[in-house]
């Protein structure tokens, strides 16, 4: 099973690649969390923006996976604690198929990219900037596999 992180965006910071980078490796080879990366539309104007979003959602729905559990990252999804998402990684793990996880640009997902997922999930009610939610949502798929395997890494 591949978690594969479909993120809008590229030439992230330095400190970015080495945080994505570091809980990357930390996840095991049945495990494997993939970043692919969908080149972001250049954003002049509230037109230009609205446009770019549907450019950025056609390059997503042509980069998923024929057959994969799509979860998208949305403002209005579901949250879980690390507890409960240790629990989603048991369940992800049964399906016999890659997860997908959707970043969208700056202006979020397009209703038909929404419709397509199979679930919609929140990381916080905070708004982050694209560049770190790829940090976090490593770390805590990385902590959620690393409650699930009774690793040490989290303290409750």
């Amino acid at each position: 099973m591949k978690f594969i992180l479909l993120a809008v965006g590229t030439k992230m910071p330095a400190w970015v690649t080495t945080g994505f980078t570091e809980y990357q490796k930390r996840m095991p080879s049945h495990m494997q969390l993939v970043l692919q990366e969908i080149e972001p539309v250049k954003r002049l104007s509230k037109a230009t923006s609205d446009k770019a979003k549907e450019i950025e959602a056609k390059a997503i729905l042509e980069a998923l996976p024929k057959r994969a559990y799509i979860v998208a990252l949305d403002e209005h999804g579901k949250q879980y604690t690390s507890m409960e998402l240790a629990d989603k990684i048991h369940d992800y793990q049964q399906l016999g198929s890659d997860v997908v996880i959707i970043i969208g640009g700056p202006e979020g997902l397009t209703k038909e990219v929404l419709n397509k997922a199979n679930e919609t999930i929140s990381l916080s009610k905070l708004t982050m900037p694209h560049p770190l939610v790829r940090v976090v949502i490593a770390e805590a798929l990385y902590r959620a596999y690393s409650i699930d395997a009774n690793l040490p890494y989290h303290r409750a």
